[in-house]
């Protein structure tokens, strides 16, 4: 079968690590170049590279911190440089913090703000200057935008409540260029920031209907069908992967 993405260009914000290395990887193997943003896995995010280069792909890893709007219009620019152009880009860099609001630590709220809501702001803003027509701006929410079944996630809950909105008014900004703009919610997925066998696991999974986490792969092959020409009339939507967490 050919490539699907052969002769695109994407770049990942934090791809170095859980659902963002599964992107990188995937879209890689569909046949786009592929650059990526890590902030402190300096040496997973070398080993996603070897491994798509490994398998004839053309890829590289670029350090900044999504908090950093400077660093980010840097990655963005190299990107555009090092493989001449850009195609796709997956916002999938995101941070968590849990704690009843009465006791959130501002710190940790100005964190997520920072990286959640600012660092996509400006990872969109740079790419469609640069992005070329008909091209794929695809973000990564989360399901708790549409359920929080917990406590102490209020905060994360509107980090990710802004990219749905967001998502909307960007589809419409962008749609007489035939760029589409999506936001894949993942529900609980085995990463390290939530892992499968972790101590709140055994609660999460009763209220999922398939009864496990997703594996990272998972979510990064529904991220390539959004990214692929199959998916050129799909823009503005909100889409779950949740294995029924939402249901």
């Amino acid at each position: 079968m050919a490539q699907k993405l052969a002769g695109k260009v994407a770049l990942v914000t934090g791809g170095s690590r859980g659902i963002g290395a599964a992107i990188a990887k995937r879209l890689a193997a569909d046949g786009a170049a592929v650059a990526l943003t890590y902030s402190g896995s300096p040496e997973k995010a070398k080993e996603v590279v070897r491994e798509n280069e490994a398998a004839g792909g053309k890829a590289s890893a670029i350090q900044a911190d999504s908090a950093n709007p400077e660093a980010i219009r840097a990655a963005i620019a190299k990107t555009v440089e090092s493989f001449g152009g850009l195609d796709i880009l997956v916002n999938s860099a995101g941070v968590l913090a849990i704690a009843p609001i009465d006791q959130y630590p501002y710190a940790d709220f100005d964190r997520m703000i920072a990286v959640n809501i600012k660092g996509m702001f400006v990872a969109v803003q740079e790419s469609v200057k640069r992005m070329r027509d008909g091209g794929r701006i695809i973000l990564i929410g989360s399901c708790n935008s549409d359920r929080v079944a917990f406590q102490g996630g209020s905060v994360y809950a509107l980090t990710k409540g802004a990219v749905v909105s967001f998502t909307k008014g960007l589809a419409r900004d962008l749609g007489p260029r035939g760029i589409t703009v999506n936001n894949i919610q993942p529900g609980p997925t085995n990463t390290d920031m939530n892992p499968e066998h972790g101590p709140g696991a055994p609660r999460t999974v009763s209220s999922v209907a398939l009864g496990r986490y997703a594996q990272p792969n998972e979510i990064a092959s529904f991220v390539a069908y959004i990214a692929s020409p199959e998916a050129s009339y799909i823009t503005g939507a909100s889409l779950l992967v949740d294995g029924g967490y939402c249901a």
